[in-house]
């Protein structure tokens, strides 16, 4: 490339680059707007942790080309430069401008390298100025995802400088720029699709420049040749061998693009581009007069627009539409410029012919002339033909400046053209400062494109100002009434403001806007997939709502009945389904959804809560696993597998557990759920410092932890720091004054510890008074009763024990040893009972063992998955232990069954010890 810039002196190149500079500095201060959001924002492609061959498998905006929501634009080389500033920068939008200005000033270079085969040195450089300064550029040039504009430009011109070199001495063919031009050619569709173009530019160059025919010489030996009145010449046969290599290796190109887009055109809707679904004549009227309003963006780029889909220009349904004078005008003018260009020899119809191949060339495959595009009119698009634009009016201006009597005025209205136009450009460029200017700008030009009254809605609505955003989604649905995402968009803003009967009903007016199934006719072809979403986010609304549970999974069915393939449909339902208690069916969904995603994360995650449902939690594991091979840092997984192997038991899966919990904790530093877990596993491992350090961190996150402060609590208190547990019990109670194991507890150290029997008793009393039915703290009130000396208050209270808890044998014995003590004491007329140091050994003696009273959070969060304007967001359900102390649960694990049997031993010690006081031994 630095060859082919040889003869670009270095005081063009800096004035080149001065000029961008001065345009485009304040591009530097604008962020990601509009299509940087989908390009950049939202793909994963960019991120490090994701395969580069993954780039080559999906679209610019990083969807499988194999799904049919794919946009089918094939650029895997811009969004390899997009991952290279990420890996830099990651989402710091100076860097991705700056590369962008970088890229246009290479352009502006090489443009006038390109300007200097047909145009002397002065007009070469005015080209590339007004190229350099046009404001139609500032969509590509200020837009990130415009990058793709300016790169294909770059290898497109290098393409075409290298074919010039193809022209031996004696008119001989060069094969090895024959060879670069096709591999240019290749990068430069690998970066946007209209790369391609550049071969028909080699093939008119190579025909009318290279060769110097003229097109009535051609017809003219051609009528020759017909007549048989002479040969094929020798040039004009290696002018064909070159046009046919050019042209095979085109069609090879066009076969292999074919074949990744999977021979399937992207789905648009009408509101896309409206003239692409209407009848004969407005469809071809409309798309012709499209050619004179692109060409007066180029003459006069004064009322710029970033959106001109949907209303923006009406349909031209009538041949006596009086803009089909413009229509005719412009075609009148294009013909008369490729009459003279072709007909003529010369330096001029030669310079105007190029002009015109790199005008219009690059333009069809956005002129809608062949097949339908996604947008009516699009600024970015007009970066390559305004070359040939720059390069006409150049030569026009050579022209007049040529003439003594217009010299004058020709540098003045030079001058004019170039400085208005660099402070359009400069003013243009902070529109792109956010989405809100941007569309707000774009409203000042256009105030019938429903779409722009929604995109100054979504900015409100990032900006949490949903009231204002309300207003300009309701205007889109007056501007186009049909408009279901309209519809769905003051939807969800409404049940963002809690107005939930309103949410419904703009829902139900955009599922009635859907189009109707026709039998025989394929429905997906018909329909936008994100407007499928209508029926998710109905769904979703109306099952917050418990008794229509059954209707919100009707339309997700209806959903699915649509598209077979509506990924997002099966992962709802399935949450839905798990919701219901439905496991069984919900595991079937989330398999379904697999088949068509098996790299979701998310996915897996979702299978593997399922599977706890199922109580299975070795496979539940296996999933989670799944989960974090696709994606080491989901956060989610990290966190459940590591609970999951924590309740297991398995002591060899405690260090990987807590590996995950460790990550999790680095991703989620201000989650005292991690912090709390880890500690946990600490006290499971008897490293008691350790497990201290983590509750503390735990309640210094979250003061009011609950089962943070208890389980510190019971960790001093199996540590003999019984004292140190009794302020932070008195925290716990503060909270949660209810807590009936921190209030046992409390109880148990205040009678051993403090000798605090009153304090003791009114902690039993509290947690009988919340649950008469406590068998552990009536039991322990008994004990009391004892230790204040009254048998007759014991033995009633251990007779009530015994009746809520009859089958518990230690209660009997004690019952029996206090009767025992009563007939005794009645017998030899004995009223005292042992000494202060015998009842406090009683005391102990009837201490509850708490090693197992362990108590775990248990707040789940339900798995929900919200679908907003086409964007899938998922919030996965936190899965905590269930061997919860403050829940019972219908079945009990193994662990706690071995609690229990150890709770019994330690019951059992008791009751002997109890014996021996109360025999006085």
């Amino acid at each position: 490339l630095l060859e082919k810039m040889a003869d670009v002196s270095l005081k063009e190149a800096a004035l080149i680059v001065g000029v961008v500079a001065a345009c485009y500095w304040n591009s530097l201060f604008c962020g990601f707007v509009f299509d940087d959001v989908s390009a950049i924002l939202d793909n994963k492609d960019l991120h490090p942790s994701t395969p580069l061959k993954n780039l080559f498998q999906n679209d610019f905006w990083g969807t499988p080309m194999s799904e049919e929501r794919s946009h089918k634009s094939y650029r895997p080389l811009t969004v390899l430069t997009f991952r290279l500033n990420y890996l830099f920068s990651e989402l710091n939008a100076v860097s991705y401008h700056f590369l962008n200005l970088v890229f246009h000033v290479v352009v502006c270079v090489v443009f006038l390298k390109v300007c200097k085969l047909f145009l002397d040195n002065r007009s070469s450089v005015v080209a590339s100025l007004l190229f350099a300064v046009h404001p139609i550029h500032t969509e590509a040039v200020t837009g990130v995802v415009g990058r793709a504009e300016l790169l294909s430009s770059i290898f497109f011109l290098a393409a075409f400088l290298s074919y010039t070199k193809s022209k031996g001495p004696d008119n001989t063919i060069v094969w090895t720029p024959i060879a670069v031009t096709v591999f240019l050619v290749a990068v430069a569709t690998l970066c946007k699709e209209q790369g391609i173009t550049v071969v028909g530019i080699c093939c008119v160059y190579e025909v009318f420049i290279a060769q110097g025919y003229t097109l009535p010489l051609l017809l003219d030996t051609a009528v020759q040749i017909l007549r048989g009145k002479g040969s094929i010449p020798f040039s004009m046969l290696q002018t064909l061998l070159k046009l046919i290599v050019l042209m095979f290796s085109t069609l090879l190109l066009v076969v292999v693009r074919v074949q990744i887009i999977q021979s399937q055109l992207p789905v648009f809707t009408r509101f896309d581009n409206p003239a692409a679904v209407s009848p004969s004549p407005a469809r071809q009227l409309t798309f012709n007069y499209l050619l004179p309003v692109n060409a007066w963006l180029l003459l006069n780029p004064s009322e710029l627009c970033c959106d001109w889909t949907m209303g923006t220009i009406p349909l031209v349904e009538s041949l006596f539409d009086v803009r089909n004078v413009a229509t005719l005008t412009f075609f009148c003018f294009l013909g008369s410029l490729i009459v003279f260009s072709l007909r003529y020899p010369g330096d001029s119809s030669k310079t105007v012919l190029m002009a015109l191949c790199l005008i219009v060339l690059p333009f069809i495959p956005a002129s809608n002339l062949f097949f339908p595009v996604g947008f009516v009119v699009a600024e970015r698009v007009l970066y390559v033909p305004s070359m040939g634009f720059c390069i006409l009016v150049a030569h026009g201006w050579r022209k007049l400046s040529h003439k003594s009597v217009l010299r004058k005025v020709s540098w003045v209205c030079l001058a004019a053209v170039l400085f208005t136009h660099a402070l359009k450009t400069l003013h243009r460029n902070w529109d792109w400062e956010s989405e809100y200017t941007l569309f707000m700008s774009a409203l000042k030009v256009n105030k019938n494109n429903a779409k722009l009254w929604n995109n100054v809605g979504h900015a409100l609505e990032n900006e949490k100002n949903f009231e204002r955003a309300l207003q300009f989604f309701i205007q889109a649905t007056q501007v186009q009434p049909d408009d279901i995402g309209a519809h769905m968009n003051v939807g969800r803003t409404y049940k963002n403001l809690n107005k939930t009967k309103e949410a419904e009903e703009s829902y139900m007016i955009a599922k009635s806007l859907m189009p109707q199934i026709i039998p025989g006719k394929k429905y997906a072809a018909r329909v936008a997939p994100n407007h499928l979403n209508v029926y998710i986010n109905l769904a979703n609304l109306i099952r917050a709502n418990e008794s229509r549970l059954e209707e919100a999974d009707q339309l997700y069915r209806q959903a699915i009945s649509m598209r077979p393939d509506f990924k997002q449909a099966y992962i709802s339902r399935g949450e839905l389904l798990l919701k219901m208690n439905k496991p069984l069916k919900a595991k079937e969904a989330y398999l379904k959804a697999l088949e068509l995603d098996r790299t979701n994360a998310d996915l897996w995650y979702n299978l593997a809560i399922v599977y706890i449902e199922l109580k299975d939690p070795a496979e539940a594991l296996k999933n989670f696993n799944q989960a974090l091979e696709l994606n080491p840092a989901h956060k989610l997984a990290l966190f459940n597998s590591a609970l999951l192997m924590q309740e297991s038991g398995d002591a060899r899966l405690r260090p990987e557990a807590k590996q995950r919990l460790l990550h999790y904790v680095k991703e989620e530093p201000q989650d005292a759920n991690g912090y709390f877990n880890l500690g946990m596993l600490a006290m499971d491992d008897k490293k008691d410092a350790e497990a201290e350090a983590w509750m503390k961190k735990a309640i210094r996150l979250q003061p009011n932890f609950r089962s943070a402060l208890f389980n510190l609590a019971l960790l001093y208190s199996q540590t003999a720091k019984e004292l140190m547990a009794l302020p932070v019990l008195e925290e716990l109670l503060k909270y949660y004054p209810d807590h009936t194991k921190g209030l046992i507890l409390k109880g148990d150290i205040l009678m051993n510890q403090k000798k605090d029997i009153v304090g003791a008793k009114m902690c039993f009393e509290k947690i009988l008074e919340l649950d008469p039915n406590n068998v552990q703290g009536k039991h322990n009130l008994c004990v009391v009763y004892f230790e204040e000396r009254d048998l007759i208050k014991a033995e009633k209270c251990l007779v009530e024990t015994l009746a809520l808890a009859p089958h518990e044998e230690y209660i009997q014995r004690h019952l029996n040893i206090v009767r025992s003590k009563i007939a005794s004491l009645s017998a030899t007329e004995q009223s005292s009972l042992p000494a202060d140091g015998t009842a406090t050994t009683a005391t102990e003696g009837k201490k509850k063992s708490f090693q197992n009273l362990k108590e775990v959070k248990n707040e789940q969060k339900t798995t929900q998955t919200t679908v907003d304007n086409g964007k899938v967001h998922s919030k996965n359900k936190k899965r905590t232990e269930k061997n919860n102390m403050d829940k019972e649960t219908p079945k009990k694990s193994t662990k706690e069954i071995k609690d229990i049997e150890k709770k019994r031993v330690a019951a059992l010690k008791r009751l002997e010890e109890i014996e021996r006081i109360l025999n006085g031994e």
